[in-house]
């Protein structure tokens, strides 16, 4: 079985990290910069980091008309946490001009859980990965807010509040699985690559 070639957006963030987990899990990673490293790729991840910042340098970089066009075309994409906001087509406390790729039928909240200090572990119930409850890390996390009728959630908190989300070829959380060990997520994810790029 041929390698999937998987771009991981590579402006700001923890992008090192997803590559390591794609690369782990025997497929071909590849840090996405421009817009001809996007070409190409059968599947991309936006990692966690600063929303904010992520948005100003995807402009900058000439990359954020082609990152819309690729959501837009099917290419399979998942958000983690500040990726997570990137796909969001509405964020309820953005910064003053910040824009999104979007693509999810949701609307996020930045920050939703307070400051680094406020970071947290939980265990969660995901009806769609096979196995143990996913134990999600919590960093600066957004939450999803409202979830329109073309996403639906995978995975809740305690309290109901929504922080995993799909819809069609696009994966959202809030929290970070390439930090824990755990990367059914990833795997999930690349089952989507996957079924693109063999159909």
């Amino acid at each position: 079985m041929t390698a999937l070639r998987i771009g991981v957006l590579a402006l700001q963030g923890d992008f090192r990290e997803h590559l390591q987990v794609v690369s782990s899990l025997g497929e071909t990673a590849v840090p996405v910069r421009r817009e001809d490293e996007l070409k190409g790729v059968d599947g991309l991840i936006i990692p966690g980091g600063e929303s904010s910042v992520m948005d100003k340098l995807s402009r900058t970089f000439g990359l954020a008309e082609p990152l819309k066009e690729a959501v837009a075309s099917g290419l399979p994409v998942y958000g983690t946490c500040a990726g997570l906001i990137m796909l969001a087509d509405s964020i309820l406390d953005g910064m003053a001009g910040q824009q999104t790729i979007g693509g999810l039928d949701v609307a996020v909240r930045r920050n939703a859980f307070g400051t680094q200090r406020d970071s947290f572990e939980e265990d969660l119930e995901v009806p769609a990965l096979e196995g143990e409850p996913v134990h999600a890390v919590f960093i600066r996390a957004p939450v999803v807010e409202t979830v329109g009728a073309d996403a639906k959630p995978l995975g809740t908190l305690a309290d109901g509040r929504v922080v995993a989300v799909e819809q069609g070829n696009l994966l959202g959380t809030s929290f970070h699985p390439e930090i824990t060990g755990d990367f059914r997520f990833h795997e999930y994810f690349l089952a989507k690559a996957r079924a693109r790029a063999s159909s």
